[in-house]
């Protein structure tokens, strides 16, 4: 009899720092070869429950655990975390927090040095890695000098170079662009057929993680485990909307055509989708009979000119090339492209942080080359990737209320804004605590809340929902479109296409520093050349278009995102 390599027995813990316990009665096996998907809203216990596992807990976050665990059969708590190491190889979600060496070959390289192995041996195997991750041309370069998703696949070549009988991925897609996230996804895959190791995926973005097999997908809620069910089985129930996750888009499609959602649908992926011909006559059915809104975009004016800019951080490479654009006063627009584009470089130039070596930047008509970094924060609020490299404050009130200090309001006057601002980002509750104890999605919204306490005219979002659960992504992306209506421009630069597609009608695309495109959100993801080009991936909406025999995919697309929006806003009424 096969012995599970994680086992969970009636566990529960409690930080030393918390009141009441986070996990309660986890009962959870995982066998070798086994990939598990672990999902739930913020704050549920799974990033907890991946902490247990890896000997984070109890070592780095200390507290008081019930019932049993055993990892590789042994109790964690009786272990080194460096033995434990040895069993399970963890990829987090912040990899700034991960890395170890001054260049990208020495982090690889890590794990190998305290193992002692031989230094060509070492190499080799280093070299090897870092071409499976399509990292090898910058293993010369510092961890600082990479973008979020190269971050990302240096994190997964350190732990791809040991044989762990558990991998262990803490929302490993958070930072990459789409085509990245596929290809980590299929690294994955392989990585575990050749070794053989248990997986376990901590994340959100589920359609992603279902682009390759997983065999289970366990559900928490408030410290609990509220399901674990074969992934056929459970995309075929309703508890993922119930409990705060976002559903599969090509699934939501399908049930508001009316198409039931069976195991013998096999709904895994649209691509392994069983559609009978009644199943597609009703899709066919439900886009004739939604037409769209079509009607006319308003005219305003320009509020952001970005004229024929250039800029490189070095005078060999140039990262932006000859860029030009405008966007208008009200807008909601997507930057998009893969790692690296110059999408992050772009946003630190209209902010000041950079000075451009060609081109211009105007707000309002007027040019920003003379003024300060302070002088363009009074109009330009912009929320950085990371959020540990913007907050400065131990307190989340104070973190939020900081720019306010200097404004001239009264004190009352601040405590109802930052209020205000708190309860939309859903860290009212959290208001006393300290930054240091919330998770890294939380702090996300922390530094959110920090620049729309301030209601600039222009923010610029860099991956507003990276670590969100649905719930707090679309509370979030509904207080930036509130602010939208109310005449605020809204630029995020993201690589979630399910964001892209539902609250921003453009889009901008960059690829190697040019500007590939600027056209609608529906028209990019249903532009397959477009897409390879930039990195990005088709909707599983133009997918499923094409498999029910729709000649107009964009079409099919942009009225299912009308239909979802009213949807939308039916429930809140």
């Amino acid at each position: 009899m096969v012995q599970p390599v994680i086992s969970f027995k009636d566990y529960g813990f409690q930080y030393t720092a918390q009141a009441s316990p986070t996990l309660h009665h986890i009962n959870l096996n995982i066998y070798p070869g086994e990939k598990v998907l672990i999902a739930g809203a913020s704050g549920s216990g799974k990033s907890t429950v991946g902490s247990c596992i890896n000997g984070l807990i109890p070592y780095a976050y200390p507290g008081e655990s019930t019932g049993e665990l055993l990892v590789g059969g042994k109790d964690p708590g009786k272990e080194s975390i460096f033995a434990l190491s040895q069993i399970v190889g963890t990829v987090l979600q912040d990899t700034d927090g991960q890395f170890i060496g001054l260049t990208v070959g020495e982090d690889i390289a890590f794990a190998l040095e305290n193992d002692c192995v031989p230094q060509e041996q070492m190499k080799a195997t280093v070299q090897k890695v870092a071409e499976l991750v399509d990292i090898d041309h910058h293993l010369e370069y510092a961890p600082h000098e990479l973008s979020g998703g190269q971050k990302q696949r240096v994190s997964l070549a350190g732990v791809m170079v040991e044989d762990v009988k558990v991998l262990l991925f803490d929302e490993p897609l958070a930072n990459l662009d789409p085509a990245a996230g596929r290809v980590t996804i299929e690294l994955i895959d392989e990585v575990q057929k050749r070794t053989g190791a248990a997986v376990i995926i901590i994340e959100h973005r589920l359609e992603d993680v279902l682009w390759r097999r997983v065999d289970r997908i366990v559900l928490m809620d408030e410290g609990r485990i509220v399901a674990d069910m074969p992934t056929r089985a459970f995309l075929s129930d309703t508890k993922l909307t119930e409990h705060g996750i976002r559903e599969p888009l090509y699934l939501t499609a399908l049930r508001y055509a009316g198409v039931p959602i069976t195991e013998e649908l096999e709904p895994q992926h649209v691509d392994s989708l069983q559609l009978s011909e009644e199943h597609k006559e009703k899709v066919r059915a439900w886009y004739q009979g939604n037409e769209g809104n079509g009607g006319a975009a308003t005219q305003k004016k320009d509020i952001l000119s970005v004229e024929n800019l250039s800029f490189g951080y070095t005078p060999q490479k140039q990262n932006l090339k000859n860029v030009s654009f405008s966007i208008k006063e009200g807008e909601m627009v997507s930057i998009v492209g893969k790692n690296g584009a110059g999408k992050s470089t772009l946003a630190k130039l209209i902010c000041g942080f950079e000075k451009p070596t060609a081109g211009r930047i105007c707000l309002e008509g007027r040019d920003l080359a003379n003024d300060t970094i302070k002088e363009r924060a009074q109009r330009i609020g912009y929320v950085m990737q990371n959020p540990n490299q913007m907050i400065s404050k131990p307190m989340i009130w104070d973190e939020v209320e900081m720019a306010l200090l200097a404004s001239g309001m009264s004190e009352q006057a601040r405590k109802e804004r930052v209020e205000e601002t708190l309860k939309i980002c859903g860290l009212y509750p959290f208001r006393k605590w300290p930054v240091s104890a919330l998770s890294f999605g939380q702090k996300k919204r922390v530094t959110i809340a920090g620049i729309l306490v301030q209601q600039p005219r222009i923010i610029i979002l860099d991956e507003p929902t990276a670590g969100q659960d649905y719930h707090h992504y679309t509370e979030i992306m509904e207080f930036l479109k509130s602010l939208n209506r109310q005449g605020f421009t809204v630029i995020m630069i993201t690589h979630d296409m399910h964001l892209m597609l539902e609250y921003t009608p453009r889009a901008i695309v960059f690829c190697e520093g040019e500007l590939l495109a600027d056209t609608t959100s529906a028209r990019v993801l249903n532009d397959p050349k477009l897409v390879q080009k930039a990195n990005l991936k088709e909707t599983s909406l133009y997918t499923l278009s094409l498999r029910c025999g729709l000649e107009k995919p964009q079409e099919f697309t942009e009225r299912f995102i009308a239909y979802e929006e009213a949807h939308r806003e039916r429930q809140e009424r």
